[in-house]
C-alpha cells in the first residue's frame, strides 16, 4: 500500500478543529480528490473520489478518540484507510496530521505510477487541502463554525462576507462532534 502524510498547525482550539474535521460530508468542500461522502449509518460511510480515475468504497469508522483522533478503513471497493490526529499545542493552536494509505489502482501499473510521481502529486494536494481547511477555520467570521447555521463556513451557498475573525469559545451546541456510537438524537444533524 502507498502511504501519504501531511501536517498543519491551525490557529483554533483542538475541540473545534476535531469537530469540523469529523464531518466527513464536508470533505468535498475542501479536499481536491474527494467528490462525495455520505453516511450510511453512524459508523459507515460511502465515498467517491477522482484519483487516477473515479473510485468508490464503503468505509467503517475506527479508532475515534474525541479531540485526539479519527480514522476509517474501507470494507469494500477501493482499498484504503486513513487517520487524522489532533494535538493541542496551545489553547488556540492545534496540530493536525492526516495519514492516508491506499492500494494504487491498476495493479503494477498503478504502483509504477505511484513511484513515478502520482504519490508526490497526491501528497502536494493533501497539503494544499489542509491549508484550505485551516484558512477557512482561521478566517471564519463569528457564527459560521456551527454546522447547523445557514452561514456555516463549509456551506457553498453561504452569503456572509469576510469579517474579523472571532473563533471565541465554542459551545456544546455548535461543536458537538460526530462520534461513532452516539445516537443521531445526541449529535448535530448531518
Amino acid at each position: 500500500m502507498a502511504e501519504h502524510r501531511a501536517s498543519i498547525t491551525i490557529t483554533a482550539p483542538v475541540h473545534q478543529v476535531y469537530t469540523l474535521f469529523s464531518r466527513f460530508v464536508d470533505y468535498p468542500k475542501f479536499m481536491t480528490y474527494i467528490k462525495e461522502v455520505t453516511f450510511i449509518d453512524e459508523n459507515t460511510t460511502s465515498w467517491s473520489v477522482d484519483l487516477a480515475g473515479r473510485h468508490t468504497w464503503t468505509a467503517v469508522n475506527e479508532n475515534w478518540i474525541p479531540d485526539k483522533q479519527i480514522g476509517w478503513r474501507s470494507t469494500s471497493g477501493f482499498r484504503n484507510s486513513g487517520r487524522v490526529n489532533f494535538t493541542a499545542v496551545a489553547a488556540d493552536r492545534t496540530d493536525v496530521t492526516v495519514t492516508i494509505a491506499y492500494e494504487p489502482p491498476a495493479g503494477p501499473i498503478g504502483t509504477a505510477g505511484e513511484l513515478l510521481g502520482i504519490g508526490a502529486t497526491f501528497e502536494s494536494a493533501l497539503r494544499h487541502d489542509l491549508s484550505a481547511f485551516a484558512s477557512r477555520v482561521e478566517n471564519a467570521p463569528p457564527g459560521v463554525l456551527d454546522p447547523n447555521s445557514a452561514e456555516y463556513v463549509f456551506n457553498p451557498n453561504r452569503t456572509t462576507t469576510d469579517r474579523p475573525v472571532d473563533l471565541g469559545n465554542p459551545t456544546a451546541d455548535d461543536t458537538t462532534p460526530i462520534v461513532p456510537g452516539t445516537s443521531r438524537a445526541s449529535r448535530n444533524t448531518l
